[in-house]
């Protein structure tokens, strides 16, 4: 019961920050429980993704509703076909390297370094994105190409979306904070429900604990709904500030999630 109510709270704190910010929560959701060795790394993966799936499609209907901010949904809807692919893709390298290495701690030290590479990445273009000119492609075989390597990425990590998203919708399509955040949710939303469905059909889904599930999508939703709101209420330059700071925490989790795998492998 005490393990349901610290998975609630996981869930739920970081789906109310990924909604904000646009990152999906998934790329919090991850770390904290890979650092808290609950369960293993495929499980963890899983339920991330199944929260941030009830958390995206929540938060996107509730900011299009509200009309918090613009969602291109030319653009949006290329990425997201491209990341649903890309989805799949990128479960299929998750296998692959889950079951040609054997080791689900040399898998989690490889997640946990590849996290701290792109975070890192993404909070030094958070810092200085102003000073950095940014591209606005409309081509759609671009938005394809590039919803794909999201996709990938995303979904071999078990993040859902993460901090990537937010800088390539920034720099390739000069999104503002909050148009990003929505069109991170609109494509975290696509992807998550391919990558659910694929995992179903592969018979690949790891062993959980239903109450586990039950509570972390309850958090998703709830998360989700709250977020949405308090979206509403704080301006681009209070999303970023709340971005930098989650990206430290991020990468300090994934440092320590790194040596520990590390260690154990």
């Amino acid at each position: 019961m005490l393990m349901t109510v610290v998975f609630f709270l996981v869930s739920i704190s970081s789906s109310i920050v990924g909604s904000i910010c646009g990152i999906g929560g998934g790329v919090i959701i991850k770390p904290v429980l890979d650092a808290m060795g609950i369960m293993s790394v495929s499980s963890i993966s899983f339920l991330s993704g199944c929260t941030v799936l009830a958390m995206s499609v929540v938060s996107v209907y509730k900011n299009v509703r509200a009309g918090t901010a613009k969602l291109n949904v030319r653009t949006a809807t290329g990425l997201a076909v491209g990341a649903a692919l890309g989805g799949v893709v990128g479960k299929s390298m998750f296998q692959m390297l889950k079951e040609s290495v054997g080791n689900e701690n040399a898998v989690g030290m490889t997640q946990a370094i590849v996290l701290i590479i792109i975070t890192l990445g993404t909070l030094i273009y958070t810092v200085y994105k102003n000073r950095i000119k940014t591209k606005e492609y409309t081509n759609l075989v671009l938005c394809f190409v590039i919803g794909v390597l999201l996709g990938i990425m995303s979904s071999f990590l078990g993040i859902g979306g993460g901090p990537i998203n937010l800088v390539v919708l920034a720099f390739f399509f000069s999104m503002s904070t909050k148009e990003a955040a929505l069109s991170s949710l609109y494509i975290i939303m696509f992807s998550q429900i391919t990558s659910l469905f694929q995992t179903i059909a592969a018979g690949t889904v790891p062993e959980v604990k239903i109450y586990y599930l039950v509570g972390m999508v309850v958090g998703g939703i709830l998360g989700g709904t709250l977020g949405s709101k308090v979206n509403k209420k704080i301006d681009d330059d209070g999303v970023n500030k709340l971005f930098i700071a989650l990206m430290i925490v991020i990468i300090l989790i994934n440092i320590y999630n790194a040596v520990k795998f590390g260690i154990a492998s």
